[in-house]
């Protein structure tokens, strides 16, 4: 009898301390199924910006009404860029003067390994309108911008205002043949874009800040992401597809001519 009720006993034991051990099991093997799942998806996502896209906020309107303040757009890290796509590129040489507010510590984490768009803090986002070697030059008689001789019909991205008028392809007269590695950009908002314009007379050579090297590209806007009812899709416009290539071979320097317009 003792010798019964005492292996009575042990198996009641086991059997009160089974199951507890059972699900502390369970529990420390979910949790770490779980967090190899989360640091799998972070790697996956951190690869994911570093070599195949990346996300920005849009902090200014210059390039209204194509993008808006506060837009997320996806970049693209596999497509090349040509001309007349929209680009974001690093700052070539201190064109932001006012930098908008950086994440805190924990943002700037989640911004690296690509939960959070990047804010763009020393980034900068355009539209390319002459690549390396290009004549371009504002405005013809008719008031249009020209690309190697072929005029653009920028009505398809230019900003209208509340009365439905289309700002100036450019208000300010210009010739310039962009160097080799370099492109020359400006916002669709050309009103209130600082882009290649502002800085023609800036840089050793003269005009050299202007351009911006295709090195600093991080690639082409393919998207808007949010806000919900801004989601669309990027393509070249129609009117650079007539773009002739240039017939000669870029310059070491550029060519810059200021109030060389026709139209005015």
């Amino acid at each position: 009898m003792g010798e019964q009720t005492s292996g009575h006993d042990e198996h009641s034991g086991a059997t009160s301390t089974g199951p507890s051990r059972g699900l502390g099991s369970r529990i420390r093997s979910g949790l770490t199924e779980l967090l190899v799942v989360i640091v799998g998806a972070l790697v996956i996502s951190a690869l994911l910006r570093a070599f195949v896209g990346q996300m920005f906020i849009i902090p200014s309107g210059s390039m209204q009404t194509t993008l808006e303040i506060n837009d997320r757009v996806v970049v693209s890290k596999l497509t090349d860029f040509k001309r007349g796509d929209i680009v974001v590129f690093e700052d070539p040489d201190n064109w932001i003067v006012s930098r908008p507010a950086e994440r805190s510590q924990l943002g700037k984490v989640g911004e690296t390994i690509g939960v959070l768009p990047a804010t763009g803090t020393n980034h900068l986002v355009k539209r390319v309108i002459g690549m390396p070697g290009d004549r371009v030059k504002c405005c013809d008689a008719q008031g249009r911008m020209s690309v190697n001789g072929a005029a653009l019909d920028e009505t398809a991205y230019l900003y209208s205002g509340p009365d439905g008028s289309q700002v100036r392809p450019s208000d300010t007269d210009f010739e310039v043949v962009v160097p080799k590695d370099r492109m020359f950009v400006m916002g669709d908002h050309r009103d209130e874009s600082g882009d290649s314009r502002i800085h023609l007379q800036e840089g050793t050579p003269k005009g050299m800040r202007a351009f911006v090297p295709v090195s600093t590209v991080i690639g082409p806007v393919v998207a808007i992401a949010a806000p919900l009812d801004r989601i669309t899709t990027f393509s070249t416009p129609d009117t650079f597809a007539a773009v002739p290539e240039p017939t000669q071979p870029a310059p070491d320097a550029p060519t810059v001519v200021t109030g060389a317009g026709t139209g005015r």
